[in-house]
């Protein structure tokens, strides 16, 4: 199967599935030619992405902050909920320790956050 080899047939790509999308509506049939070219450029931009834009795993303290805003906590209800100190779930916040297994187990019931995350693989 072809490839996207650079930025500017990415571009390109990208641009005519801006110009598919306002062509093929939701009940559009998949034998239609439009939606069958719009799924392979589609593809042909997904691996181009994942090899040019690769999303890495956020951090702890990236998701913790995140679902604090989620949930409207604070980092004194954070540590009410988790059972911990302030200071220890500021270590946390700002990356300057990691929580040991018991403490991950406990973060990633009660904030409702991957495990993978919490512990960092």
């Amino acid at each position: 199967m072809a490839t996207i080899k650079d930025k500017s047939r990415y571009d390109a790509v990208m641009s005519r599935i801006e110009e598919l999308m306002t062509l093929v509506e939701e009940d559009t049939p998949m034998t239609d030619k439009r939606v069958m070219e719009l799924d392979l450029l589609v593809e042909l931009a997904e691996e181009y992405e994942d090899e040019h834009f690769p999303i890495g795993t956020p951090s702890l303290p990236d998701v913790m902050k995140l679902r604090m805003y989620e949930m409207n906590l604070t980092q004194e209800k954070v540590a009410e909920l988790l059972g911990l100190s302030q200071s220890r779930i500021s270590n946390f916040l700002t990356g300057k320790t990691t929580p040991t297994l018991e403490v991950a187990r406990i973060i990633s019931t009660r904030l409702n956050i991957e495990p993978a995350i919490v512990l960092g693989v």
